[in-house]
């Protein structure tokens, strides 16, 4: 951008010199002198009926310009059209050197914002797969869960209808435990420290 506007100054600068250059030329070249006396000649008269007009008076004979004014004028009209010219280019390049850096960073953002949707979407699948795995497994684990509840409630009831003896068979082994009571009284041994004499 800065490269740009130094040429732009650079271009302006030169413009100046060349201007001087036309005005020279229009007044020592024959052809470019009558154009310039006939440009400074209608330019006079567009003026001066303009004013007249502004002003309310009736425009009468319009005195032409000398040849040494007009020459003077003409020449001074084609070299500021030129550096006008110089500039109106000058801003016009800018403008569409702005409008397509714009342009460029639009299709930029664009494309990020094509690419973080893209990525938004492959998020959202890989969320929707780890659901559906985890319902899986949690469907998975609440059978399990189920199962073993069905076989611990089986195995308190056995066991509180005193049936251990029918686990005996399945890989589960329990140790047999004698539920009936001593048949002889026994005396209970003595604690404390009477018992120790």
């Amino acid at each position: 951008m800065a490269s740009t506007k130094l040429a732009t100054l650079a271009i302006r600068t030169i413009a100046k010199p060349i201007s001087n250059q036309i005005k020279q030329q229009a007044k020592e070249h024959e052809t470019f002198r009558k154009q310039c006396v006939s440009l400074a000649q209608n330019m006079h008269r567009a003026e001066v009926k303009l004013r007249t007009n502004l002003l309310g008076d009736t425009s009468k004979s319009i005195r032409p310009l000398s040849e040494a004014r007009a020459i003077e004028n003409g020449a001074n009209a084609i070299a500021e059209g030129f550096l006008f010219s110089v500039a109106a280019v000058l801003i016009v390049g800018e403008t569409w050197r702005s409008s397509r850096s714009q342009a460029k960073r639009r299709d930029t953002v664009d494309d990020q914002i094509e690419d973080l949707a893209g990525r938004i979407q492959g998020v959202g699948d890989a969320v929707k797969e780890l659901e559906a795995r985890f319902e899986e497994r949690w469907a998975a684990e609440k059978q399990r869960n189920d199962d073993l509840n069905r076989v611990l409630s089986r195995i308190i009831d056995v066991g509180l209808q005193g049936g251990w003896a029918e686990l005996e068979d399945t890989p589960l082994r329990l140790p047999k435990v004698n539920v009936d009571p001593p048949t002889t009284e026994e005396e209970p041994p003595r604690s404390g420290p009477s018992s120790q004499t």
